[in-house]
């Protein structure tokens, strides 16, 4: 069934209003060279960002037995295809959708396909862990094997992740969008300290602090659950019976790890508290460094981060929580979270990658959209 060009997922992209002339030169530009976008996702989250030009024909459901089928409904033959692709709570569906559709454009002899992915699932499995496995790069590989040729997407949260792929990857950033809404929207942020919660989010902490002339305070011993030193056997002796070491051999001992007590490396007494980070997802460690900064005289707290995955339980524990205020894009879905606490508050990033997307089907630099950008943002 035809749809109208419209990037999907609503919360993305619903307060999004195109700067003016862009809807005309879009649609011009899709009449004279050959635009077409998809929207990757089954009926259900309908799109709203209008691009001036016609969605391509397409269909995408499920079958009975859980199978995705995507078919494409006119000719690409040639065309540049955008493939809008936001990430709703069934993540595996949508990648699936994302790759069935990117072969069935290749498939149909598409020039270029483009996927636009503000936030690249599986992103977090990035590194080799125990015996697990680096499925990020799986997932890198699964999609130049489907058939896309670039990719537009936003705050990985590893930067390295670009090495994973044998095409581009523009790695688009919002803290442009997050900065701003700290000088407009939080009153006397002059008195505020950007604080890490971890030690491994201080340079974006820093870079944040650095740009708003403020302090930084960084939460350190804090437990992290991703860092677990779970016993899986490795350090176990070896089965076989009499096993000999090679005479001489004597490898050094590594000494166990031992988290010190939490504390607050800098002053955050009678201050207001902006917690940075990329990805929020279980909340609990918010949750623990909010009671901390309270606890050391912080009267208001913020938590400011680009992808707002809330999962599970993560509204009712904001609401319950010392934090003043959750902000974060609108990358992913989240209108339930929003229903169920008040707390969260959206910032509209689809300017950025509106912009974006005009920008590569017309050839022009895309280094107006990294202007100032360094790689702690």
């Amino acid at each position: 069934m035809p749809r109208k060009l419209l990037l999907p997922y609503k919360s993305v992209f619903s307060h999004f209003r195109a700067p003016r002339g862009l809807h005309d030169s879009l649609a011009m530009n899709a009449a004279r060279s050959g635009y077409r976008g998809f929207s990757a996702h089954s009926p259900g989250g309908r799109p709203e960002l209008r691009l001036g030009a016609e969605l391509g024909k397409s269909v995408v459901y499920q079958e009975t037995n859980g199978e995705t089928r995507v078919e494409i409904k006119e000719s690409v033959r040639g065309q540049d295809i955008f493939i809008i692709q936001t990430i709703p709570r069934d993540v595996n569906t949508a990648v699936m959708e994302l790759l069935i559709m990117a072969y069935a454009l290749k498939t149909s002899c598409a020039r270029n396909i483009i996927g636009v992915i503000p936030y690249f699932p599986y992103s977090k499995q990035s590194k080799m862990r125990k015996r697990g496995s680096i499925v990020c790069k799986l997932l890198a590989s699964m999609l130049a094997k489907a058939g896309l040729t670039h990719i537009i997407t936003m705050d990985l949260h590893q930067k390295e992740i670009q090495g994973f792929f044998s095409f581009p990857v523009d790695n688009l950033r919002a803290s442009p969008f997050l900065l701003q809404y700290i000088q407009e929207e939080i009153p006397d942020y002059r008195n505020a300290v950007i604080v890490a919660k971890s030690p491994d989010a201080a340079k974006r902490a820093q870079s944040y602090a650095e740009r708003l002339r403020l302090g930084l305070a960084v939460i350190h011993g804090e437990a992290q659950c991703t860092e677990q030193d779970m016993d899986d056997g490795r350090h176990s002796p070896p089965m076989v019976k009499n096993a000999t070491v090679h005479p001489g051999l004597e490898l050094p001992l590594m000494m166990a790890k031992e988290k010190p007590p939490i504390t607050v490396v800098g002053d955050v007494g009678g201050r207001i508290a902006i917690i940075v980070d990329d990805i929020i997802d279980d909340v609990e460690s918010f949750v623990a460094a909010a009671e901390i900064l309270k606890e050391r005289g912080a009267y208001k707290i913020f938590v400011m981060a680009t992808h707002g995955l809330l999962s599970a339980d993560a509204p009712r524990l904001i609401e319950e929580s010392s934090i003043d205020e959750v902000v974060v894009t609108n990358t992913v879905p989240h209108e339930v979270q929003k229903l169920q606490c008040p707390k969260i508050k959206t910032v509209d990033i689809s300017l950025i990658l509106s912009e974006a997307i005009r920008r590569i089907h017309n050839g022009e630099s895309m280094a107006y959209l990294f202007r100032n950008i360094t790689v702690d943002d």
